[in-house]
């Protein structure tokens, strides 16, 4: 076990483990061990084990791991890129820092992501994280001061859900308590090529501000300290804390046959979604 590979200065977040002897399956991992390893440091990436052969065969293994979110299309995510997109998480773009689950009923605590195809090429979309603790603990106290007044809504409709956020951009974590960040990226302005943006506002702080807000978020998430860009290789399985981290996607290569399947895991109770409609007029 070591620290996540990266140039320049690494990230102050995640692991990675790799196996002692070849053909280690991932099955012979304790997943309470790594459960307790993925709240700890909030990303573990599991390189050079032998994994997965199919859907199936992730979706029985992540059985093991914890209560699986089911989707109207079943378990498994698989995240390729399509002819004819209609949404840009199945385009070859980058796709902005965000958490999962932020316009569901539930959030997933857990992601568990596998390689199938890392692609053909060296620009083959790196999947970007970035440790939401770790950004306010490079934040100054000005900054994390203008962060605590600021709430951000957001709006998106794709196929599977059409719904709306308000979430404070400082919160708690629903089981440990402390300060995490929930805040949604923006495409990079002026890019009409960019499918189905989040629609945004925020609220809490004078029209003025709002630049530096968004100016001064962008930086601290994406200060090497706080932020890690996985450069996948087959075979790899990546597992995250989705209450800590935000994570997005580096642009990649058209049709460079790059191939990642993606399972959400519940936690125990399934954490309900404070900041959807439903639960913010239960509140009002």
């Amino acid at each position: 076990m070591g620290p996540l590979p990266a140039p320049g200065t690494s990230p102050e977040f995640g692991v990675m483990i790799t196996p002692r002897q070849a053909h280690t399956h991932i099955g012979e991992l304790s997943p309470c061990w790594l459960r307790m390893l993925v709240q700890s440091h909030q990303l573990v990436v599991l390189r050079g084990f032998d994994s997965f052969d199919s859907p199936e065969s992730l979706e029985r293994y992540c059985a093991t791991f914890g209560h699986i979110m089911m989707w109207p299309f079943g378990a498994v995510l698989d995240l390729q890129e399509q002819a004819a997109p209609d949404d840009h998480i199945f385009s070859n773009s980058y796709v902005p820092l965000h958490w999962d689950g932020m316009y569901l009923e539930t959030v997933p605590e857990f992601q568990i992501f596998h390689c199938v195809n890392a692609g053909d090429h060296a620009d083959n979309g790196c999947t970007t994280f970035a440790s939401t603790p770790q950004a306010l603990r490079i934040a100054t106290p000005e900054v994390r001061e203008l962060w605590s007044r600021a709430e951000g809504t957001y709006q998106r409709s794709v196929q599977l859900y059409s719904n709306r956020t308000r979430a404070p951009i400082i919160n708690r974590h629903p089981q440990r308590e402390f300060p995490v960040l929930r805040f949604c990226e923006q495409p990079v302005a002026g890019d009409d090529t960019f499918i189905n943006p989040s629609q945004y506002s925020f609220s809490g702080i004078q029209d003025s501000e709002e630049a530096a807000l968004i100016d001064s978020l962008v930086a601290s998430l994406h200060d090497p300290r706080a932020y890690y860009a996985h450069q996948w290789q087959n075979g790899d399985v990546v597992l995250t804390d989705n209450f800590s981290l935000l994570h997005g996607r580096e642009r990649f290569t058209r049709e460079n046959g790059r191939h990642l399947r993606r399972v959400h895991i519940h936690s125990t109770p399934p954490q309900s979604n404070p900041h959807v409609p439903s639960q913010v007029d239960a509140r009002s």
